[in-house]
């Protein structure tokens, strides 16, 4: 039985996929992806699967996933589940599919909030002066 963990990254969230042989279940922070809330996040996150083809009913996927919001979650877990898939399937026409469709899926976003600095409300921002 073959085992294969991965991970996937997007601003503050980490998923972290486990993919071993099975029936198809897929189960996110232990809840059904069926029952996924909201609507958009999980036809995100069903994204590889569908590039994938049927191919990935031969998987049981399971998913931890934790850090900022809900659909930076839905790409961290999007994102691990195409890389875990791809690895343990060694299959690299959807590879090249699922890059063709949207590179983020296999290829982390390097982009992450800039700190704050001193001397300003914000990263950039200044407070204002005034000599009158």
């Amino acid at each position: 039985m073959r085992v294969v963990v991965s991970t996937g990254k997007r601003k503050t969230s980490l998923a972290k996929a486990t993919i071993r042989d099975g029936t198809g279940r897929i189960r996110i922070n232990g809840r059904p992806l069926e029952i996924q809330q909201p609507e958009l996040a999980r036809m995100r996150i069903m994204e590889p699967l569908i590039l994938f083809g049927e191919g990935w009913k031969r998987y049981d996927i399971k998913v931890r996933t934790k850090g900022g919001g809900f659909m930076s979650q839905a790409d961290a877990v999007r994102m691990a589940i195409a890389t875990g898939l791809i690895r343990i399937s060694q299959d690299f026409e959807a590879r090249s599919k699922m890059i063709e469709h949207d590179r983020t899926m296999l290829v982390g976003d390097p982009r992450r909030t800039e700190a704050k600095k001193f001397g300003g409300p914000s990263a950039r921002s200044r407070y204002q002066k005034s000599y009158r």
